[in-house]
């Protein structure tokens, strides 16, 4: 039997990108007492951007993204002590937050408490609290979420546009396109808009009592259209 050829081109290219750093700008910072944690060995390992600082609020903090990282018997103690309650509350001190539980075990009965008491405490956590949770498997998965965080700050946002833009032939297609942006006009309004006024400056200067002369337009559309315009 022949021995496989080994493809040293492909092994280099996986060691180089083992040791590419996977988020060089935006740092993830480690709240001190996590620094013996495997997170924080794994995230070393893996060549991340971190920073030790001592945090008064969850355990990592990437942006203006706090993070509270419980393993499940963790989570559990801290529901069970109360402490889970302060610790949710704090969270949402920050604009951007979310509940890491890792390593979720649905062997309730080897922790000695009542699923029903998991499964309300998680319900609580998305109704009442509103922080979301991300379940993960192992300090791996773990690490690899806190990574892609991080990752997600290095891209630009790129705002969608509310409505869908389209190619215009003439200049009365552009101008009946921004009329139709206004809450109740449609095409038809938008149309007989142009037809009596002729320009957009025309008719946002327009009076209450000329825009009641406009079939479909009525009392609740002319107020919109004003408030859009004067507000």
């Amino acid at each position: 039997m022949k021995k496989q050829i080994e493809n040293i081109f492909s092994k280099k290219k996986i060691s180089s990108e083992k040791n590419k750093c996977p988020n060089s700008k935006i740092p993830i910072i480690i709240d001190t007492r996590e620094k013996q944690s495997l997170i924080t060995a794994n995230l070393l390992e893996k060549k991340a951007n971190i920073k030790l600082e001592k945090l008064e609020i969850g355990d990592y903090l990437i942006q203006d993204t706090i993070i509270e990282r419980k393993t499940f018997s963790d989570f559990i103690g801290s529901m069970i002590n109360k402490r889970l309650i302060e610790q949710l509350i704090n969270l949402k001190k920050y604009p951007k937050h979310f509940l890491i539980i890792e390593g979720f075990d649905y062997n309730y009965d080897k922790f000695k408490v009542h699923e029903n008491a998991v499964r309300g405490m998680l319900i609580s956590i998305a109704i009442d609290f509103q922080v979301p949770t991300i379940f993960t498997k192992d300090e791996e998965d773990t690490t690899n979420f806190l990574i892609l965080t991080a990752r997600k700050y290095e891209k630009p946002i790129t705002l969608n546009p509310i409505r869908q833009s389209k190619n215009f032939k003439t200049l009365e297609e552009q101008k009946q396109f921004i009329l139709e942006g206004f809450p109740g006009i449609g095409p038809t309004t938008a149309k007989q808009l142009l037809e009596k006024f002729k320009t957009l400056k025309e008719i946002f200067n327009i009076s209450e009592e000329q825009l009641e002369k406009i079939s479909h337009f009525d009392d609740n559309k002319i107020k919109k259209f004003q408030n859009i315009l004067n507000n």
